[in-house]
Formats: C-alpha cells, sequence, structure tokens
C-alpha cells in the first residue's frame, strides 16, 4: 500500500502543495493527466457536433433549428444530472464513473449514425449528454480536489481537454466525412473515443483525505467555511454568478453549435485561408483553430485568475469575447477575418469552465466543491435552451448580425455584473465571516 505524507513547510509546487505519494495513480499530475485524456474524448459530441448538422439536413432536408434541438437536449442532460452525478463521484470515486461515462458516449454516436427520424437523435443526445456529464463533472471535481493551492490552473488544464480536444480530431473527422459520409464517421469515432476513456478511467481515484492548508491569497477572497449545497443555493451571490454563466454561455454555445450555418451564410465555409503557413477552407481552419484556442485559454485564464482574482480575469475576458463575437457579426463575411475572430472568440470563451469551478470553491469552501460546482454548472443547461432561438432569429431576419449582436450584448452585461455586483458581494460576506470567526463565544 503506497503511503502519503504532506510535504515538508518550504517546499511547494503545484504537485507537492497537495500530496506526495509514492503510488503511480495517486500522484496528482497523473490524475490530471488522464483526467485531461477522458475530457479530450468527449468534446467532440459538443465541439464536433456543427460538422454534421449540414450533412444531416442534406440527408433528411429537415429544418436546421429543428436538426440543432439534439444539440441543446445534449446540453440540458450533460448538464442538469451533474449535481446527482458529482454526489456519486464523490462516494463512489471517479473511475466507475467515468467508465458509465464512456460506454453512454460510444452509444450516442452509434445512435446518430442509425437515426433516421429526429426523435431518434433526439434519444442518442440525451445518453451522449448523460455520459458527457459524467466524465466531465467527474474529472473537472477530481482535480480541484487534488491541486488546493492552484485551482484555477488546475481545472483549466482539464476543462481545456474538453476545449481543445476536437482540435486533434476535426481534419480527420471532416476527411473521414468526405470519404465515408456521416453514418460511417460517426460510427467508427464512436468505438474510437468509447474506447480511450474507458481506458483512462483506470487510472482515475479519489484524493486521500489528508491535505496541506491552502496558502491565502487575498485576491482570490478564499474563504475557511464550507457550505451546504443548501446553503449555496440559498445565497444571493450564488445566483448572480449563476446569470453571469449563463449569459455568457449563451453565446459560446451559439458560436459552437451554429458556426458551420453561420459560414455557409456568410458563404465562405468552403473559401481557401492561408494562415501560419497552412491552407484550409474556412470553415474547417476555423473549428481546429476554435478548438486549440478554447483548450489554451482555459488553463491560461485559470492561471491568470489564481495570480490577479477571479473576477477581475472574467471581467476582462467577458468584455474582449463581447468585441469579438460582434467583430464576427460584422467582419465574419471576409473569411481571414472569421478564422481570427473566432479563434478569438473561444479564446477567452472557455475560461468560465476553470474559473467558475475555483470560484465556486473559494466562496462556498471545498467540503462540498464538486456539487457546489454542478449546481453552478447547470447555468450551462439553461443557456442551451437558447441556442435555437439563434437559428429562427437568423431565419426571420436574413442573417446572423442580430443573433451575434444580442451574444456580445450578453457578454458585456456579464462582465459588468462580475465586477460591480460579485466581487462587492464577496467581499462583504467574506469579511463578516472572518469577523464572526474572530469574535468571542459567548
Amino acid at each position: 500500500m503506497s503511503e502519503i505524507s504532506a510535504a515538508q513547510p518550504g517546499h511547494s509546487s503545484a504537485g507537492s502543495n497537495v500530496l506526495v505519494s509514492s503510488g503511480f495513480p495517486s500522484n496528482p499530475w497523473v490524475q490530471l493527466v488522464f483526467g485531461v485524456v477522458c475530457m479530450a474524448m468527449v468534446a467532440n459530441l459538443q465541439y464536433g457536433w456543427t460538422i454534421f448538422v449540414n450533412p444531416i439536413h442534406a440527408r433528411y432536408q429537415w429544418e436546421t433549428s429543428a436538426i440543432q434541438w439534439a444539440f441543446t437536449l445534449f446540453v440540458l442532460f450533460e448538464t442538469w444530472l451533474v449535481p446527482f452525478e458529482a454526489y456519486l463521484a464523490d462516494r463512489f470515486g471517479p473511475r466507475p464513473l467515468v467508465m458509465v461515462g464512456a460506454f453512454l458516449i460510444a452509444l450516442c454516436w452509434i445512435i446518430y449514425s442509425r437515426a433516421a427520424t429526429l426523435n431518434t437523435f433526439y434519444l442518442g443526445a440525451a445518453i451522449g449528454g448523460i455520459g458527457t456529464g459524467l466524465v466531465y463533472g467527474t474529472c473537472i471535481g477530481n482535480a480541484v480536489k487534488w491541486f488546493e493551492k492552484r485551482r484555477g490552473l488546475a481545472a483549466g488544464l482539464t476543462a481545456a481537454g474538453f476545449g481543445a480536444g476536437a482540435a486533434l480530431t476535426v481534419v480527420p473527422l471532416t476527411r473521414s466525412l468526405s470519404s465515408s459520409g456521416y453514418q460511417a464517421t460517426l460510427f467508427k469515432f464512436a468505438l474510437i473515443q468509447g474506447a480511450v476513456v474507458f481506458i483512462a478511467a483506470l487510472a482515475l481515484k479519489k484524493p486521500p483525505k489528508t491535505t496541506l492548508a491552502r496558502q491565502s491569497n487575498p485576491n482570490l477572497l478564499q474563504t475557511q467555511v464550507d457550505s451546504t449545497p443548501m446553503q449555496t443555493l440559498r445565497s444571493g451571490l450564488f445566483w448572480i454568478m449563476y446569470a453571469a454563466f449563463v449569459l455568457v454561455a449563451v453565446g459560446g454555445l451559439m458560436v459552437t453549435a451554429q458556426l458551420a450555418p453561420i459560414a455557409t451564410g456568410f458563404k465562405i465555409d468552403r473559401v481557401p485561408v492561408t494562415l501560419l503557413g497552412f491552407t484550409i477552407p474556412a470553415l474547417t481552419f476555423a473549428l481546429s483553430l476554435n478548438n486549440l484556442m478554447n483548450g489554451v485559454g482555459r488553463p491560461f485564464f485559470g492561471w491568470v485568475s489564481d495570480l490577479i482574482g477571479r473576477e477581475s480575469t472574467l471581467f476582462l475576458t467577458f468584455l474582449v469575447e463581447g468585441f469579438a463575437v460582434l467583430s464576427l457579426a460584422k467582419y465574419g463575411s471576409n473569411p481571414v477575418s472569421f478564422v481570427i475572430v473566432a479563434a478569438l472568440t473561444f479564446l477567452v470563451w472557455g475560461d468560465i469552465y476553470s474559473i467558475f469551478p475555483a470560484l465556486t470553491s473559494d466562496h462556498f469552501g471545498k467540503k462540498y466543491a464538486s456539487t457546489n460546482y454542478a449546481l453552478l454548472y447547470t447555468a450551462k443547461g439553461c443557456a442551451a435552451l437558447f441556442v435555437p432561438l439563434g437559428s429562427v432569429i437568423a431565419l426571420r431576419t436574413g442573417s446572423w448580425f442580430t443573433t451575434l449582436l444580442v451574444a456580445a450584448l450578453a457578454d458585456v452585461v456579464a462582465a459588468f455584473l462580475m465586477i460591480g455586483i460579485v466581487r462587492p458581494m464577496r467581499l462583504r460576506e467574506v469579511r463578516r465571516r472572518e469577523a464572526a470567526a474572530l469574535a468571542p463565544a459567548d
């Protein structure tokens, strides 16, 4: 049996600030790597969906908005069951939950590959959402528990797997679509992705209970008080954070799901673009670069938030995202601009999935960190309800400008919520808790 011991005072690193272990799977970095692998293999279920929308439409002539309800259902089932899944992961450990998720994500794309009705697609989306939620929620929660000192970085690296994982397979997917069609492509990648997640899950485990005390950073406003999930839900601050999460997630999910139709609407989806020494059709280039930027942004801004604070980082990135989405609406008809501005959008959007887990743990404590963040993560499901609305607005107005303008405004509102309301509320609440802790007992 491996022995676990705390690091000696004065010696710290990203891993040793939590635990030092002689057992291979008990090393924090090993857990992080396998968590990232699992996240990368489920990324296509969300970020690869857009390249299948047009082939499905071409085959069955269903309205795009009707097809996109599969994406909405996927995100709803991915997010709304995460609190329950987080509870199961806390009780049974990450390994069995991720193994079940591996089976379900493979089943999702197998169903897609055989579906001939919209209802069958919707069924596959629901199953895929459950499977992805099992993997996503479990791996994020596990990362936050293993790395206490650098929660933003750890959550960011794990979430980066989900953001950048699709970049590894966009080109093989698009080539397979061209040569074999979407049905054969879905079936083949279902088996590959499901198998990799199942094997990686074997290495995952809970961290031992012995941990070091967290070092204080005044920019983070970290509390030592653990709020239960019910206490968290009764907090007004939680619901302000929830609203900001929804506002930002709406724009990102809309661009994620609608990028191919947007490019088609601009008539630049197949136009070759030359950047960084590569010449690739605009849509394929954008998809690959978007996923890469999404993955880079999550750990980078998570790390930045560890230094300057969560709210300040979110304020800056939300403003930049609003500018990027507005630029996509105005300049997206130019193929080069489309690729660059879409990449900027995804660079700053994905940090909600690295900073909000850390922010939740900072304010509501670490004991119930997985479940409390899972409750906040359901905001992504609320945001998904607005994704089909983007297609409806574009259809009625004849362009994507209004849809993207609304998304940009939502980002700006969220930015000022973080710096104007969330930060002051947290400061007052943390000071109140500190004063209560120092007050003499009666």
